[in-house]
């Protein structure tokens, strides 16, 4: 099972992301959240209030994303990299 294992908010609608079969890296979810559940989240300091589940992210507003959507928008369009923590904000992990 594909698990989200570190999370970190990277500004707007960024993620730095690292999951259970090695990929880490930052992903932009910037358009890719829609629908009533999404809509508090167009606020990017809400947006980057979220928790670490036993699997993935989410929110206090219920929404959350399955890792394996979160793992395809990284293979589609993230920046793999090894991000210095000096320029993230403090990791949810678990």
């Amino acid at each position: 099972m594909l698990r989200v294992l570190e999370a970190r908010h990277h500004g707007a609608h960024r993620l730095w992301l690292r999951f259970s079969d090695g990929w880490s890296g930052v992903i932009d979810l910037s358009g890719r959240l829609s629908g009533p559940v999404f809509a508090p989240l167009t606020d990017p300091a809400t947006f980057g209030c979220f928790s670490l589940t036993d699997h993935t992210i989410e929110w206090a507003c219920g929404a959350d994303l399955a890792p394996e959507y979160l793992r395809d928008v990284a293979s589609e369009t993230g920046v793999r990299d090894d991000v210095s923590s000096a320029s993230l904000s403090s990791p949810a992990s678990l």
